[in-house]
């Protein structure tokens, strides 16, 4: 690294740390503040910083092997996800503020009976919080070292003394850091990148720990603009390298005239539309078209309920929800297009290389980009601009993830029923503190297990698979009861191990199909535990009802709270309408768009390729105002953030939680 690169580092150090320290003394004041930045985040901030924490270091790295092996159509898989963005938002942002709970494990409580639904909070916590959570903090830390690994060499920099002890520890360990094939250097680059990985976690952990959800989103809002402004250079510098986009274009129809790696012509290549796309069968359509809802978090839950409730109001939490998607869509998600295209053209792939090896390798050539395309200041700001985007996913994953340990485990189990107390404001932030550092180090024993990010970001899917739909059918179906929610998760941890033994997926071709499997088995599951199982206390559901204001089918609910039966099917419609015009908006709006920086075909019904662009883009803006009126102009009253403490009990006495 040269000089100006170093000061660009530092001073971006600098400043994350400042942030949490500025924030540490109102985030030592209580659970809420620490957690939800005492529900004052404006929209623009939320939504830029949960695109931070999804711009995640990693992505460019999948972004770029996806590309070259299945071409711009199976970014599709990534880009759906903003159907569950936008129904967050307009759908269901109103009702979690209105729940005013910390986690959406702590929603469980309030949702469903007393007993089983404080089980199903322990096992969420636990599920979400450790399992899952750690999964994700352990892929992010994997890419770091497939970053840092050019940049720090702390073997020059480093005195032997300091660095042959943590060599010797990193051997002991047994799994090499590294995919370098350099059998004289394998230790010590994987030394190096132990080494690095400890620095920009503990960098993360000391801001974020410090500060809470405060720092985290100032930092964010810094990271993702640094992260951003960097792709850009990048993307400028490999079009400028080759000659310009028409250049990039020739050279790849040249390149890829016998066909790509796997076979893939030009046009499946660049194609937006699944006519021209590669292997494109009904069964991965099918998957694409509903992995919105097959996920983890496609209700919110997890830190996109978490920025949504530290929203300001209701107005703020949509907005967050329309700057997240544009954002990572379009600001993102079209920048990448032509750095990955244009590193197939400067490093072309090896055609003797199996698939998997082909997708690592070109997972490098993002990184290898960096250091051999861009002069000095220019390396600097990208290379910073990826250790932003892996801090702001750290810190993330590190806060979200306390945030359970802390209200779901320690509060309500250990402090509430094993030890019979009630923990000050200030004890509870201190657990919260310390819990990052437990979370951190499971990350890390989990990250010396994976050997491919796209091979563990396929993995985390399969596992979300199974709990999507019972996750949003909570807050439109009254029928859904805990057990229904205990039964899809205990099904997603049985059968995800038994689908990647049974149904091993060494070409790619059977990915869909397990994930269709999972979703139609545990839907089953839930359908049917909610008619066979106990229904939840009519009472409870009154109670939630008048507290949360779900929208969807709560007829009988409604009645028995003496109140308007329609309403709440007539918010799921105008809402729900809203979400689908405003995803069918942003989607045309991007497929225009990189059509035409990507030169990419148009579908086979369509020969005219201007006319599909054009098309496009003007169907986006006519669509824009409708969407627009739909999700701002509500039926029901503003739910703004009222005074709450989170030390106060949130039912009435005669409602307090059940020891376990």
């Amino acid at each position: 690294m040269n000089l100006i690169d170093v000061i660009i580092l530092v001073a971006f150090l600098a400043h994350a740390l400042s942030a949490g320290f500025r924030a540490k003394d109102q985030a030592s004041e209580n659970l809420e503040e620490y957690f939800l930045a005492g529900r004052s985040l404006k929209g623009w901030q939320a939504g830029l910083s949960m695109a931070a924490t999804q711009f995640a270091a990693d992505t460019p790295l999948l972004v770029t092997g996806l590309i070259a092996t299945a071409g711009i159509f199976s970014l599709w898989r990534m880009w759906i996800y903003a159907v569950a963005f936008l129904l967050m938002g307009f759908v269901l942002a109103p009702s979690w503020r209105r729940s005013m709970v910390i986690t959406d494990a702590e929603l469980t409580e309030i949702r469903y009976g007393r007993k089983p639904a404080a089980v199903l909070r322990g096992i969420k916590a636990m599920y979400a919080g450790t399992l899952l959570n750690c999964i994700g903090l352990a892929i992010v830390l994997l890419a770091a070292t497939r970053i840092a690994e050019p940049f720090l060499i702390w073997n020059q920099w480093l005195p032997d003394w300091l660095f042959l002890p943590v060599e010797t520890l990193v051997k002991a360990m047994g799994t090499p850091l590294t995919i370098s094939k350099d059998i004289d250097q394998i230790w010590t680059k994987s030394t190096n990148n132990f080494i690095s990985i400890l620095v920009i976690a503990l960098t993360s952990t000391l801001y974020s720990t410090t500060g809470g959800l405060r720092s985290v989103v100032a930092t964010d809002v810094v990271q993702f603009a640094i992260g951003l402004a960097g792709s850009l250079v990048y993307a400028f510098f490999i079009i400028a390298t080759i000659g310009g986009l028409p250049e990039l274009f020739t050279a790849l129809s040249g390149q890829m005239q016998n066909g790509g790696p796997g076979g893939i012509t030009i046009d499946q290549l660049l194609a937006f539309s699944p006519s021209q796309a590669k292997d494109m069968g009904l069964i991965l359509l099918t998957v694409i078209g509903i992995q919105w809802l097959t996920q983890m978090n496609s209700d919110g839950s997890g830190y996109l309920a978490q920025r949504t409730m530290a929203c300001r109001s209701d107005k703020d939490a949509k907005l967050a929800s329309i700057v997240f998607v544009f954002a990572q869509l379009l600001l993102r998600g079209l920048t990448w297009l032509p750095i990955a295209l244009g590193l197939l053209v400067l490093f072309p792939p090896d055609p003797t290389l199996s698939a998997d090896m082909i997708r690592a390798e070109r997972e490098t050539t993002f990184v290898r980009g960096i250091v051999e395309l861009l002069p000095p200041g220019a390396r600097g700001l990208m290379m910073v601009g990826m250790l932003a985007a892996l801090a702001s996913t750290i810190d993330t994953h590190l806060n979200w993830g306390s945030s359970y340990w802390t209200n779901d485990i320690y509060k309500r189990f250990i402090a509430g029923s094993i030890l019979k107390r009630e923990p000050s404001a200030r004890s509870l932030v201190w657990v919260a503190r310390g819990s990052n550092i437990v979370i951190l180090s499971i990350a890390i024993f989990v990250m010396t297990k994976l050997s491919s990010i796209q091979d563990a970001w396929k993995q985390s899917l399969l596992f979300g698979a199974g709990i999507g739909i019972v996750l949003v059918l909570r807050w439109l179906w009254w029928r859904i009861n805990v057990w229904a929610e205990i039964a899809c998760m205990v099904v997603s941890i049985l059968m995800v191990p038994v689908l990647l033994v049974t149904m091993p997926d060494s070409q790619g071709s059977v990915e869909g199909l397990r994930i269709l499997i999972l979703v139609g088995i545990s839907l089953v599951v839930a359908i049917l535990v909610s008619y066979l199982a106990p229904s939840e206390s009519m009472d409870r559901l009154v109670e939630f009802y008048k507290r949360v204001k779900p929208p969807g089918f709560w007829a009988p609910v409604a009645i028995k709270a003496g109140l308007d039966p329609d309403e709440p099917r007539r918010r799921l419609l105008r809402a729900g309408t809203a979400t689908a015009v405003a995803s069918f908006s942003f989607f045309c709006l991007l497929a225009g768009i990189g059509s035409w920086i990507c030169n990419s075909p148009s579908p086979v019904w369509l020969p005219d390729r201007t006319l599909w662009i054009v098309g496009l883009i003007a169907l986006s803006i006519a669509l824009l105002p409708v969407w627009w009126r739909l999700a701002f102009t509500s039926e029901e009253p503003e739910s703004s953030s009222p005074v709450h403490s989170p030390e106060a009990p949130y039912r009435s006495s005669s409602e307090q939680p059940e020891d376990c």
